[in-house]
Formats: C-alpha cells, sequence, structure tokens
C-alpha cells in the first residue's frame, strides 16, 4: 500500500508547487505589465508663453570705432606694448611698433607673451605676412600663436606654399589639419577669430581635453576639434597639468606684421 501512496504524494507535491510558480508568474507578467504602460500625455501647450524664458537676461555689450567688444581686453591697438613681455626673460618686449599703428616680429628677439595669464577665450587678431616673398613651406611668413604657452595655433603664408597639412596655417600645429586653405595673398591683412576651451586637470590626470574653433577671413576651417596636448615639434602630445597661462606671439626669423589684439574671457 506504501508503494502506492507515496508516489502519488510525491506527484501531488510536485503538482502544487508547479501551480504555484504558474501563479507567480502571471502576477510578475501582470505586474510588469502595469509597469510598461505608456505615462499620461502630458497637457498640450497651447500659450507660447508658457516656453517664454526672461531670465537670466543677457548682459548688452557695444562696441567702439575699431568694433571691438566693450568686455574684450584690448591686448594691442598699435600704440605700445604694454600687455606683453619678453618669452624668455620678462622683460620689455622688443618687437617693432610702426607708424601704421601694426607691429612686426623683430627677428633674433623671441617669442613675446601677455603679462596676464587665460584660461578659456575668444581670441581676434589679425596678421599679414612679410611684404616680400622669401623661402617656401615653414620657412615663409612663419610664426604662431599659442594659448597656455602650449597649445600653437599656426601662422604661415599658406598662399600657393605648399607644407606639410597639419602644419599650415590655422592648423593645430601637428593634431588638426584645417578644413580648407583660406589663406590670402602676403599683401593683404588675414583674420583669425579663435575660440579656446581649455582642458581640465583633477589630481594630477587629465579629465576633460580642451577644444579649438577657428575662424579664418570669416571661414570656419577648425570646428570645435579636440586639443590632443601639447603642440610639439617632435614627438607625440604631453598633457602636463597646468592652470591659466599667457598668450605668446612666436618670434620664427620671419617679419611677420600683426595689428587689432583684442581677446574676451569666457569664464
Amino acid at each position: 500500500m506504501n508503494k502506492i501512496i507515496y508516489p502519488l504524494l510525491i506527484c501531488a507535491i510536485i503538482f502544487s508547487c508547479n501551480e504555484q510558480k504558474k501563479e507567480v508568474n502571471t502576477v510578475s507578467k501582470m505586474d510588469t505589465a502595469k509597469d510598461e504602460q505608456p505615462p499620461t500625455p502630458k497637457k498640450e501647450i497651447t500659450d507660447p508663453k508658457e516656453t517664454e524664458v526672461w531670465e537670466p537676461e543677457p548682459k548688452a555689450i557695444s562696441f567702439d570705432k575699431t568694433n571691438i567688444p566693450s568686455d574684450a581686453i584690448v591686448l594691442f591697438n598699435g600704440e605700445n606694448l604694454s600687455q606683453w613681455i619678453s618669452t624668455k626673460d620678462s622683460t620689455t618686449a622688443g618687437w617693432t611698433i610702426n607708424t601704421d599703428k601694426t607691429m612686426t616680429v623683430k627677428p633674433g628677439t623671441g617669442d613675446i607673451q601677455t603679462k596676464n595669464n587665460f584660461g578659456s577665450v575668444q581670441l581676434h587678431l589679425e596678421w599679414k605676412a612679410p611684404n616680400i616673398v622669401e623661402g617656401e613651406g615653414q620657412g615663409r611668413g612663419n610664426s604662431g600663436v599659442f594659448f597656455q604657452n602650449k597649445y600653437e595655433i599656426q601662422i604661415l603664408d599658406s598662399y600657393q606654399n605648399r607644407t606639410y597639412s597639419n602644419g599650415q596655417a590655422t592648423s593645430i600645429y601637428k593634431q588638426h589639419i584645417p578644413l580648407v586653405n583660406a589663406t590670402k595673398p602676403n599683401d593683404r591683412w588675414q583674420t583669425y577669430d579663435i575660440i579656446f576651451h581649455q582642458p581640465e586637470f583633477t589630481n594630477g590626470k587629465k579629465v576633460k581635453s580642451g577644444s579649438f574653433t577657428v575662424i579664418h577671413n570669416g571661414v570656419l576651417v577648425q570646428d570645435h576639434v579636440e586639443i590632443l596636448g601639447s603642440t610639439e615639434y617632435i614627438g607625440p602630445p604631453k598633457n602636463v597639468p597646468h592652470g591659466k597661462g599667457p598668450i605668446k606671439l612666436q618670434d620664427h626669423s620671419n617679419p611677420v606684421h600683426y595689428r587689432n589684439i583684442w581677446i574676451r574671457e569666457l569664464n
């Protein structure tokens, strides 16, 4: 008799467990179905005022007769080099001030840099290649503008002057090739409008890359490109932690001309 009863009891227990699992699965599916119900649609916006934002109100700026914005710091207006010092020894900048309110690299005197340090900025500058076309490639109208003494945007007479593409005018030197070559002939002034966002470092490590946007003669040539690190002449970029730094103009032994340099701080 026991041989019959025990198997029947085992079958009953197994059947009961299976039924309980089915009930649990059914409840779980019902709960999941409830959770997956689409949200109640929000009330349709029919009044345009509901999407208007009035605060904060952007600060109004003005412009002077040379079109410099009122919140800019003028780095060179043709009068003097009071905002600049020699990079090599922090003495007075030795470049030449011309009667037409421009300045010219004086070969051999060395790079010059701003007295003040900057973080993320908008920089406007105008430059012109040497009056006499000499040399070729990197030897023709070469200079450069450096941000925080580490990140160079190339200045070069790239009008009908072939060189390596990541070293021509407006290249992020040895890192990013410009989208187009917008260089004008050497008898015309070139304009650079540059947006620089500085990299961020925490505990000695880079946590966010910087970026450059460059407009050359009104043409976008670098579109928010990532700064990979310092723009080295030899070897890969380096990422040594740093804070704010100066704007530097390079003496590359070519008499490049500059005028109308101003900067706006972005942070």
